[in-house]
Parts: structure tokens; C-alpha cells; sequence
């Protein structure tokens, strides 16, 4: 990697989620998301974990942001929760907010950008006993859930993202059965699909508003966006057109699907054709692409690793490359019935992912390419797991995480070289955490978290980050003055 090639104003961050590292589940009113819910189903989560008490983050906030200044981070992506703010969706609770206020605060005085997601998949679980995403009326709760928000952090904080990975939240939620709420109705998935688009477009639209229009804290531009979780789907024999077909179906069904709604107003197609069977086209309304299609600031980018796609099954004794939480189970997901994965040989993470830096540059100089009307892309989730060891000397020497971490970081600079318009890049995650489905049995974190004392402890490839950060600000001090984020 070489530094004089980032963009002035490039922007070094990391990420995490609410659910996944506040603990605190029943304490200061909050009340039960989809997730507490999901992990008191028998089997649904690795280990019978829960997120009860996560790391902790809850009581250790200050502790955590002096941790982000000592490795440098510019910017901090965190969520706040629905079930928090808004315990069983009905009246603020001053005490979740007040929270977030003093995360807010503590992120400034340390000279942090506060990089705010409103769902990372919480979803009160009252909501979800009224049909949750299913139900139209839940993107209506959503804007006012928005708003709440706002009203309360809307003076200091500037960079708003609506939705993480409405992909996880919509159809491996509700038609794939790994995530919260745990069910595997193709219909249902496809409702939550478009009722998430809708959500987002309601709160994009309100948050302008409550702005007064493009202006945010302190006269500063408000910048809104979403975060998606998108693929390179791959045919694992581009000579054959089966592959060549499933590569479409899960580029249509996982990219597609979310990219044009949102940025050209319109549903593909082909997947129209290939979900006819569940009649998608009752759930869209009148005027709701209109309002799904709200301008954006910014569009974020999480990416782990690519897809190798075929249409063919897999041979009985072929390896499994993938794992709940990621993507999936073919049988029940509208559009990708007889999808598989064959595996390419490629060295894996922990979670069997195949590690191909490749597939992040490609997809980003695509992007680019095919979406002339894109917003500056961020990377907001990137990162892998390992089966970190902590050493007799109590150091995290995380060798494959950091080369990970480097070869990624490459790509992405590959990738600007290529005419990509990436303004940032965000390490998942800044702690090991509540893995979802996997509970605490993954970890992803560049800081190490013993679970029974919450001791946190920066990894070898946190260090690295840190060098890297450092090395690029340097370098960006001796051009001209950054451009505005």
C-alpha cells in the first residue's frame, strides 16, 4: 500500500452494532428487540448465547471512545436501537436517548465523527407481534422512530445511514430463517423488502425536513444514506449457462433488488420475473418508488468476501463455504431456489468465507460503471474472522486478520485508481462481539474482548490499523487541506 494515492479527506473509521456489543437489554426501559426474542428460541443461537450483556459497551462507553482515539479512528459508525429509544415502539424513552447523547458527546470530544445507522436489525419485538416487517405500517413507525432520533442528536450529528444490510433484515430474516425474526416465508421476505425500501425512503424524506432541507448541525451539510451488503457473483463455469443464469438470479435478487429502487426507482425486471410466483408487485403501492428513491448523499458498501454461484447441485462431499448470518438457505428464498456455492479453493476465514480481495475491487469499479447517478460510495463494513489466540505474554499476534485487513485495504485503493468514488473505509468491527446466529463463537474485532471480565485488548491487526491510519493522515497533511466528508 502506498499513501500518496488516497484521496484528500479520505476517511478511517470502524464500525459495530447496538444489539451486538450494548448489553444493557432490560435496564433504563428498554424493552425486548427481535434479537432478545430470537435468542430465547431453542437452537437459534450458537452456544444458547444471548445479547443480554454483549461486551458490555453500555456501562464502558468512555473507556471504548478513549480506545478509538488511541488507534486513531476518524470516524465511529455505531447504531442506535429502536428497543431502546423507543421500548415496544410507543413513547421516547429519555433514558435510551440520553445514552446516545453522551456517546455523542464523548465522540466529539475526542475528535471523532459520529457516523450514525438508525437499524442494524433491532426491531422491537412488539412491532414484530404486529407483523413486523410485513406489515406496511412498520416504515410509517419507522420515520417516527427516525424523527425521535433526530430530535435528539440531530444538533451534533451530521452522517446519517437509514438502513444496514436490508438484505439480512428482510430476506435471510424472513425467508431464510438464520436471522431474527427467524422465519422462512419467501412471501414475507419480499413484503419486508420493499416495506425496508419504503421505510427508508419516508425517513430520508423527514429527516430533510426536520433539517430544513439540506442543512444539518452548525449550518454543516446533513448527509444521508444506506448501507448495503453487496456481492460479486461469480459463475463458477462461465461457459455454462445454468451458472451463468444463478449468477444472475443472486445478482438480481442481492444486488439489484436494492441498488434500483433506491437509485433509479424501479425494481429489475428479470427478478420481478423470477419472484412472479409470490405476487411482489401487491406490496408496491402507488407513489412508493417515488418515495424510495430519494436522493442520497452517500451509499454504503459492506463487503466480505464474493460469491462463486452455479445452478448445479453440490456433490455430496463437497465443503461447506457458507455459514448462517451471511447468507441464506437456498429452499425457501424467493428467486434462488437451486443456487449453490461450490467452493474454489481459496483460504477461508473462521466463518468459511473465501478470502478474495479481488471481488471488493471489481465490485466497486462496477458500481461506478453501471450506476451513473451514484452517490460517493463508503466502505462501511469490512473485515473477517479468525480463532484469534491470546498468547502467554497476553498479545493477539492476528497475522491472517491483518493481512486481511492490508490485502482489502488495497483493493480499495485499486479500485479509486480504477475511477471509483470511495471516500472511506470502516474495520469491522472495533470489538469482538454478539456474532448474531453464531453468538459469541466468531470474532471479528481488531480489539480482543476476554467475555468474562470484558478486559479489552488492542489485537496485532488493531495496531496495523492504527499504522495505517496514521501513515495516511501524514501523508494527506503534506497536500491540500481535505475535502469535506
Amino acid at each position: 500500500m502506498t499513501n500518496d494515492r488516497w484521496p484528500a479527506g479520505f476517511l478511517w473509521g470502524s464500525a459495530t452494532a447496538a444489539a451486538q456489543i450494548e448489553g444493557a437489554a432490560h435496564e433504563d426501559g428498554k424493552e425486548d428487540s427481535i434479537w432478545d426474542a430470537f435468542a430465547r428460541v431453542p437452537n437459534a443461537i450458537a452456544g444458547g448465547d444471548t445479547p443480554e450483556t454483549a461486551v458490555d459497551h453500555y456501562h464502558r462507553m468512555p473507556q471504548d471512545v478513549a480506545l478509538m482515539r488511541d488507534l486513531g479512528l476518524q470516524s465511529y459508525r455505531f447504531s442506535t436501537s429502536w428497543a431502546r429509544v423507543k421500548p415496544g415502539d410507543r413513547a421516547v424513552n429519555r433514558a435510551g436517548l440520553d445514552f446516545y447523547s453522551r456517546l455523542v458527546d464523548e465522540l466529539l470530544g475526542a475528535g471523532i465523527l459520529p457516523w450514525l445507522t438508525l437499524y442494524h436489525w433491532d426491531l422491537p419485538q412488539a412491532l414484530e407481534e404486529r407483523g413486523g416487517w410485513t406489515n406496511r405500517d412498520t416504515a410509517y413507525r419507522f420515520r417516527d422512530y427516525a424523527l425521535a432520533v433526530h430530535d435528539a442528536l440531530g444538533d451534533r450529528v451530521t452522517h446519517w445511514t437509514t438502513f444496514n444490510e436490508p438484505l439480512c433484515s428482510s430476506l435471510i430474516g424472513y425467508a431464510g430463517g438464520e436471522h431474527a425474526p427467524g422465519r422462512t416465508e419467501a412471501r414475507a421476505g419480499l413484503a419486508a423488502l420493499h416495506h425496508q425500501h419504503l421505510a427508508h425512503g419516508l425517513a430520508v424524506r423527514a429527516l430533510r425536513e426536520a433539517s430544513g432541507g439540506a442543512r444539518g448541525p452548525a449550518g454543516s451539510p446533513l448527509r444521508l444514506g444506506i448501507t448495503l451488503n453487496l456481492t460479486t457473483a461469480v459463475p463458477n463455469d462461465p461457459a455454462d449457462p445454468v451458472d451463468l443464469d444463478a449468477a444472475r438470479r443472486i445478482d438480481g435478487l442481492w444486488n439489484r433488488m436494492f441498488l434500483e429502487p433506491l437509485l433509479l426507482g424501479a425494481y429489475p425486471d428479470d427478478v420481478l420475473e423470477d419472484v412472479r410466483e409470490h405476487r411482489f408487485e401487491e406490496f408496491v403501492h402507488d407513489g412508493d418508488l417515488e418515495v424510495i428513491a430519494q436522493p442520497i448523499d452517500f451509499l454504503g458498501v459492506n463487503h466480505y468476501h464474493d460469491d462463486n454461484v452455479s445452478g448445479h447441485p453440490l456433490p455430496a462431499d463437497a465443503p461447506a463455504g457458507l455459514q448462517p448470518t451471511d447468507r441464506p438457505k437456498a429452499s425457501p428464498f424467493p428467486g434462488s431456489e437451486f443456487v449453490t456455492f461450490p467452493s474454489r479453493g481459496r483460504p477461508t476465514t473462521a466463518m468459511g468465507w473465501e478470502v478474495n480481495p479481488d471481488g471488493l475491487r471489481d465490485l466497486l469499479v462496477r458500481l461506478s460503471r453501471e450506476y451513473p447517478s451514484l452517490p460517493p460510495l463508503y466502505i462501511t463494513e469490512n473485515g473477517s474472522a479468525y480463532d484469534d489466540v491470546v498468547d502467554d505474554d497476553g498479545r493477539i499476534r492476528d497475522i491472517e486478520r491483518e493481512a486481511y485487513l492490508r490485502e482489502h485495504v488495497a483493493a480499495v485503493q485499486e479500485a479509486i485508481s480504477q475511477g471509483a468514488d470511495v471516500r472511506g473505509y470502516f474495520v469491522w468491527s472495533l470489538l469482538d462481539n454478539f456474532e448474531w446466529a453464531w453468538g459469541y463463537a466468531k470474532r471479528f474485532g481488531i480489539v480482543h474482548v476476554d467475555y468474562e471480565s470484558q478486559r479489552r485488548t488492542v489485537k496485532d491487526s488493531g495496531a496495523a490499523y492504527a499504522r495505517l491510519i496514521a501513515a495516511a493522515r501524514t501523508t494527506e497533511s503534506d497536500r491540500s487541506a481535505p475535502a469535506p466528508v
